[in-house]
């Protein structure tokens, strides 16, 4: 008899104790009844919730075997605790699946007729949300910018949500990337990848725990991943700026001496100049200052996570 493959679907989870229960029961539902040809997985990697997400959690490990859970000791980031979800997901394939309910459980079984028919990636790609019309359009416009200026094809609007195959998932564990932005990874790795387009629901419950701070890490975190323009810039403009400073200098210097009694050159232009060269500098420092903090969290060579606790991955233990 052919052993059936096996799908996981990886939850992180963050102080979300009214979601986590029901986000476990749609997705139980939804691969029993649409996908009983597969074994499947639920794994939750909880970034250090406060409230009673990890009690749930683990209540829902001892009541089925079918979910594992990682728990971290501390809560490290957006970025580092799904991405070592994903490293560490059993099976054939990972989906990735945000607790809040944003990511329509729904879609499970397109990722998988996708995949089946040879995307390595398939990838969720929202088309319009219900959240925050503001922080999307912003959103949107980044991409935009981000993927004219990037060295790779950067995905407009993909949050995360998708399915990842086994082959995939080896290339990430391989990485060794402290600081890793997989949305990127996905498009810069070549792999075979497939577009759904899909509107993001309203959050079901509980708030969000994006803030401008983490929005602006993210943000320069796939900026300094992917572009060189911030630290070009600086030398093209500093070019540009100088050849302008010669004109606007000779300029003066010729009608001060055409009308060398009736041309007060004055302290202002010298004092404008001053404090726009002064800011331009101030915001490339920035910038740069940027990119060097990037290196400097690889250099430190940190794990992506420390994890405190893991639940039923003895199951996998027996079936090896």
């Amino acid at each position: 008899m052919e052993n059936k493959k096996t799908i996981t679907v990886m939850i992180p989870t963050y102080n979300e104790e009214d979601n986590a229960r029901p986000i476990y029961q749609a997705v139980k539902e939804v691969m029993e009844r649409d996908l009983p040809m597969y074994d499947y997985v639920i794994m939750f990697i909880d970034n250090r919730s406060t409230d009673r997400t990890r009690e749930i959690i683990r209540a829902i490990c001892t009541e089925d075997k079918h979910v594992r859970a990682i728990l971290n000791v501390r809560n490290f980031g957006q970025f580092n605790s799904p991405y070592y979800g994903l490293t560490h997901a059993p099976g054939d394939c990972c989906i990735s699946l945000c607790a809040d309910f944003q990511d329509p459980v729904d879609m499970i079984p397109v990722f998988v007729h996708e995949w089946e028919k040879g995307a390595k990636i398939v990838c969720a790609q929202k088309t319009a949300s219900k959240e925050n019309k503001v922080m999307y359009f912003l959103r949107s416009c980044y991409y935009k910018i981000l993927r004219k200026v990037s060295s790779v094809d950067i995905i407009e609007n993909f949050t995360g949500f998708g399915l990842y195959d086994r082959k995939f998932l080896d290339v990430l564990a391989s990485l060794n990337d402290p600081t890793p932005f997989y949305r990127g990874l996905v498009a810069e790795l070549g792999f075979d990848r497939v577009m759904v387009p899909y509107p993001q629901e309203r959050r079901r419950a509980g708030k969000t725990h994006n803030n401008w701070f983490t929005l602006y890490d993210a943000a320069m975190l796939s900026f300094t991943s992917y572009t060189k323009i911030g630290l070009r810039l600086p030398a093209i403009l500093g070019f540009v700026l100088s050849i302008l400073s010669l004109v606007v200098a000779l300029f003066y210097l010729i009608c001060k001496l055409i009308w060398w009694d009736m041309f007060p050159a004055g302290s202002a232009p010298a004092l404008i100049g001053t404090f726009f060269i002064g800011s331009v500098q101030l915001f490339f420092i920035g910038v740069m200052g940027e990119y060097i903090l990037a290196m400097n969290e690889r250099l430190k060579n940190r794990p992506l996570v420390v994890e405190q606790e893991r639940i039923n991955f003895e199951e996998e233990k027996k079936e090896s």
